[in-house]
This record gives structure tokens, sequence and C-alpha cells, in this order.
């Protein structure tokens, strides 16, 4: 049989792996599995359409509805650049914290999880107890709704999701939700010096991005709903993060790609303000197509995740809050999967060991009594199972 991992040492094996997004997670998958099966755990698989990359999911206890799932993402963002004073792909301890990339966002809850199942496989447990590894979140969520509804289709449905994202071991039940785009703006090109007579890629996407500015502005103003006061900031954002375009000073551009993304809180309407940005980019499509026919605007949805609302009575909520003793409320103005499970149907609630202030960051670390506190919530999660 194979041998029952700590916490500490599951987490130095997947910070091991570099799943950065844009390489492949499978032999992080590979490892998960063969582990998990060593303790007589089946796993299955959701492949991406290129093959190179897979979600993990497994069930331990009776098959019977109304367990637990514990949930989190297997991908991290990339290291390129970053002043780390140690190796970030290996977990180094010293002044009360574990370094490594992925240490907070979020190998040390997927290593919690892992413990968890495995020591509920050897307990037993009388309900059951799911984990769910995704890929793709980093770059958008888009790992986790397909591995959801392949959770659906192949386990008994769980009543309570756990995102382990870092909340410092609070109960998250809100958070924003949001769509992202590329926006490509085709323009004419002429001389600078009769620049009327062409149209700028990029002075017209300045319309757009400027338009975000106003429009931010406009809702900063606004007196909050009761649940937007309750983030920060209390409203609604547009956002642009990248640009690039143009092939000379003296030449109005042809081309000009921008990103254009919102975070919406959970009491907007989400399709509401992508309508909102498709018709500020028709009024701009509609000036350049006046000066030439052959301009234009393409837009590319790159992710979409809807936001995570309080639950009445929710039972992931519930759970959470009688393990932690919290009863304060908390809600975030980034997204997670947490909304994409709530969107099918499931309670689901962001709870996790950490602080998102180093997620992303160099040297990224969680406290080794954050890291002991998700352990011990494992502990009576399983006492409750």
């Amino acid at each position: 049989m194979t041998q029952r991992l700590s916490p500490l040492d599951l987490m130095t094996r997947l910070i091991g792996f570099p799943t950065v997004s844009r390489d492949t997670n499978l032999p992080l998958v590979d490892w998960v599995e063969d582990y998990l099966s060593g303790h007589g755990i089946t796993a299955h698989r959701f492949y991406n359409d290129a093959g190179d990359k897979a979600a993990l999911f497994a069930h331990v206890g009776p098959e019977v509805a109304g367990g637990v799932i514990l949930s989190g993402h297997t991908d991290v963002v990339p290291v390129d650049g970053q002043p780390w004073t140690s190796d970030p792909w290996t977990v180094t301890e010293r002044d009360g914290k574990y370094f490594g990339r992925g240490t907070c966002d979020m190998k040390g809850f997927d290593a919690l999880a892992l413990w968890a199942l495995v020591e509920a496989q050897h307990r037993g447990v009388s309900r059951p107890l799911q984990i769910a590894l995704s890929f793709d979140e980093e770059v958008g969520c888009t790992g986790a709704p397909p591995m959801i509804e392949r959770i659906l289709e192949t386990l008994p449905r769980a009543e309570a999701v756990i995102v382990g994202e870092p909340s410092m071991m609070q109960a998250v039940t809100g958070h924003k939700g949001g769509q992202g785009f590329w926006v490509d703006v085709w323009g004419h090109e002429v001389h600078s010096s009769i620049a009327y007579k062409g149209v700028s890629a990029i002075m017209e996407a300045a319309r757009i991005i400027d338009w975000a500015n106003q429009v931010n502005a406009e809702e900063a103003a606004k007196d909050p709903a009761p649940l937007a006061a309750m983030f920060d900031p209390p409203y609604t954002t547009v956002h642009s993060g990248t640009i690039q375009g143009g092939t000379a000073a003296n030449i109005t551009a042809k081309h000009c790609r921008f990103d254009l993304g919102f975070r919406a809180v959970p009491s907007d309407d989400e399709d509401a303000w992508r309508d909102r940005i498709m018709e500020k980019v028709a009024q701009v499509q509609a000036g350049m197509q006046a000066v030439h026919p052959d301009a234009r605007i393409d837009v590319e949805t790159k992710f979409g995740v809807p936001a995570l609302r309080p639950e009445t009575e929710g039972a992931a909520e519930a759970l959470v809050r009688a393990i932690t003793g919290d009863n304060a409320s908390h809600v975030v103005s980034y997204g997670t999967e947490a909304g994409q499970f709530q969107a099918r149907g499931y309670s689901a609630v962001v709870c996790g060991p950490g602080d998102i202030a180093q997620a992303h960051q160099p040297d990224e670390f969680i406290t080794v009594a954050q890291f002991d506190a998700g352990h011990g919530f494992m502990e009576k999660l399983l006492e409750r199972l």
C-alpha cells in the first residue's frame, strides 16, 4: 500500500510540478492519480481539447448524494522576471512561512484536500467526500465548467462545495463575476499629415478605453446597492490591461489589439454589462466606417466567470461556519470557480488557508500557522463526515 503522506509532504510534491498555465499539468495529474490509486481511490479525468491538460476528480465514501466537494486548481502563474530568493518550485521554510509558487494560490489547499480524501478512505465516512482539481483557472476559470459537467455525469451530487482559494480560513460567501474580451480594431493607413483621411486603430481604441474610465467614474459616484456596498470597490469596474498596435509614428495605425473586461458586483446583470460594452464598440465602429468602409472592430470573448451570490441558508456556508466558528460577512472582488459551481446548482463557499495578497507575488508564501489552520479544518470536516 502507498505511504500516507502528510499535508506538508503533499504540498512539497505538488509544488515540484511547474504547472504554469501556459504549460501542461499532466505530470502532476499522473502523480496524483497514482497516489490516490495506491490508496484504493479511483480518479477520473477530463482533458482539454489539445489533450495536454486534465482536470481530476474523485469520490470517497458511500455512493450517495449529499457529500462535500473540496475544489482547487492545479495551475499557477509564471515566475518569469520575478526576483525570487529561493527556488520557486521547492517548498522552503523560513521565518514561520512556507515559500514556493502555489503555496498560497493554491497548492497548499490542494495538498490538504488530497490528505483529507485519503484519510476519509482509510478512516471511513458515512457522508461522501469528493475532490475536484481543475486546470486553466489562472487564465479565466476556463477549465472548471466542463469539469463540473463531467462530475455531474459521473459522481453522486454533492450538497456543498468548498473552493479553497486563500481567504485566511474565513467563509467568503460572495465574489464579483466578470467577462473578458480581446478587442481587435482595424483601421485604414494614411500618412499622419493627412490623418483625417485615414482611420487610426490606436486612436479609435483609445475612445473605448477612455469610455471605460468614464464609466468607472460614473459608477463610483453612485450610491451602491446594499449587496454592492460590501465590496471594495462597491461597484462594477471596467478595465484594460494590455494594448499593442501601430507600425510607425507617421502612419495611422492599421491594427490595434487590447484586452477589455469587467468585474461585476453580484447585484448587477453581467449580460447587461456585456451589452453595454458591445454598444460602445458598435458606436465607435460606425464612426470609423463613416471615414472608410473597410474599418471594423472584432471582439472575441476570452472568458466569463459568474459571480458568487450569497445564499439563503446555504449548505456550504453553514458547514464552513460550523467548523470555523466564523459568523462574519466576507466578500471578495476577485473571481473564483465557486461562482461556476453555484451556477450549476451547487451550494458553494470560498474558504482556504493563506492571504490572497501573497498570490502571484515573488517569494509567494503561506504561513505555517495558516497551513496548520487548514489542516485543523480538514480534521474537523472529517469528524463531521
